[in-house]
């Protein structure tokens, strides 16, 4: 399994050197050369397996020998092993043919614990062959910093560096990363906005001199390959437990940088019938305007009550438009270019080509509130604010009541008890065992400027070998 850049000047990589490498030296995202594809009698057998069976079925040609089949089986069992629910994933159902899928069931109560409690083992395993040392950068706008920590704390070979925006995550969102104790962790708060810190992380990925030449930098946001890889499995999980690949699936996904619904996109590739993908945003909803106008241009970021969601440079909405343009790298990079400049659209034989598969929805904050609300006055089924965005998307933009319609759970409500408290419910969300006393913890961070120089520096100075 070979990987090329959305902007095609990049070279080609294999599994190991994408894992560490993150963005491509063109600016552009990995993506695989080709794409495997499984009949549906081959996906009908994979009935009945566990979680991580099916895990290794989905990802194990990504990986190819990298990493051998043993030992890759043996990596999927130990990730997870640590979620709370046997199931891993668990479907609640909300209504007649509506369902939850629950990914908040791992150590840090999010979706992208699938993808980073298997990526830090991952990169362990990858780095102990080649005795080398890493130092992880990456962006948060909530969830990923604490998974990426959780995942990768007990790394011998990384130093891991979390940028979140100062005072624009929730209080749970916060201490999940600062009160875990460790020399390779640290923590920086940065006063801006989620992009501020992911642009950050991008331009540091371009140009790593401040390093000195002594490390590499590697990613854990959505831009590395093996998180959107380890979503894939979860939508054939979910088909495979209400009667696929024998019927279709509809998915609503709260995404703000795309990297968990173009997973969806890429199982829909790989031979699972899914008829439907929403996408789900919040007053952040670039994602929506093009996809319902035809119009990609930036605006003014706004805070909201789903602040994973508060984001409006959705960087793995790239690797759809490479596709769409025919695996196009020069075009793909011409019109982010352009884009950057102001509003964007694409050939409409292009835009509705995506339409036939995507349909795309935005809920203010009064309707996540009021989702919230109803929900748990119909079930007794409480729904963190991302969630509740994904539901009331699906609702409006359902196309066939015939066909599931699955939300993706991303995030544990305990996260978000503001959220819960605004829509009018008297109960609080409690925090599982684990993390009952994480308001007792005692946080490490560093507030800093929004100024990658100084970042760059911070980085430079506090990495291990520095």
């Amino acid at each position: 399994m070979r990987y090329i850049s959305t902007r095609g000047e990049a070279p080609a990589l294999g599994f190991e050197d994408v894992l560490l490498t993150g963005l491509a030296t063109d600016g552009g995202l990995y993506v695989p050369e080709s794409l495997p594809h499984f009949s549906l009698e081959e996906i009908r057998s994979w009935r009945g397996l566990s979680y991580s069976e099916l895990a290794f079925k989905v990802m194990h040609p990504f990986v190819d020998d990298a990493v051998p089949a043993d030992d890759f089986r043996k990596m999927l069992d130990e990730t997870y092993a640590v979620f709370a629910h046997k199931a891993v994933a668990p479907l609640v159902q909300l209504d007649t043919n509506e369902w939850v899928m629950e990914l908040f069931r791992g150590p840090t109560l999010a979706f992208k614990d699938f993808a980073l409690q298997l990526l830090g083992r991952l990169l362990d395993y990858v780095l102990e062959k080649r005795k080398q040392h890493v130092v992880i950068m990456g962006a948060t706008s909530g969830d990923t910093g604490s998974a990426a920590i959780e995942g990768c704390r007990r790394c011998e070979h990384v130093d891991i560096f979390i940028l979140h925006p100062h005072q624009r995550v929730s209080e749970v969102q916060r201490r999940q990363m600062t009160t875990v104790q460790g020399d390779n962790i640290h923590n920086i708060a940065v006063r801006g906005n989620f992009d501020d810190c992911q642009r950050m992380v991008k331009e540091s990925f371009g140009n790593q001199s401040f390093l000195g030449g002594k490390t590499q930098l590697a990613a854990v946001n959505s831009i590395n390959w093996a998180r959107i890889m380890a979503q894939i499995v979860y939508y054939f999980h979910a088909s495979l437990a209400l009667g696929g690949p024998d019927r279709s699936m509809a998915f609503s996904v709260p995404t703000g940088n795309f990297g968990d619904i173009f997973a969806g996109y890429l199982a829909k590739k790989m031979g699972l019938p899914i008829s439907q993908l929403v996408i789900a945003t919040n007053r952040n909803d670039i994602l929506h305007r093009f996809m319902s106008g035809n119009k990609y241009e930036q605006h003014q970021l706004e805070h909201t009550l789903s602040p994973s969601m508060d984001i409006m440079v959705s960087s793995n909405f790239e690797r759809l438009l490479f596709d769409l343009h025919g695996r196009d790298g020069l075009a793909v990079k011409t019109l982010l270019e352009n884009a950057a400049k102001g509003p964007v659209s694409i050939e409409d034989y292009r835009w509705k080509h995506a339409r036939k598969l995507f349909d795309s929805d935005a809920v203010d904050d009064k309707t996540t509130c009021d989702t919230i609300r109803e929900i748990y006055e119909q079930n007794e089924y409480l729904l963190d604010p991302h969630t509740a965005i994904g539901v009331r998307a699906a609702r409006r933009c359902r196309r066939d009541h015939a066909v599931p319609m699955i939300t993706l759970g991303t995030a544990h409500p305990a996260k978000f008890p503001d959220a819960v408290a605004e829509s009018g419910l008297s109960v609080k969300p409690p925090l599982p065992a684990h993390m009952a006393d994480l308001f007792e913890r005692e946080e490490r961070y560093t507030v800093l400027d929004n100024n990658i120089a100084g970042v760059q520096e911070f980085i430079a100075k506090h990495w291990k070998n520095a």
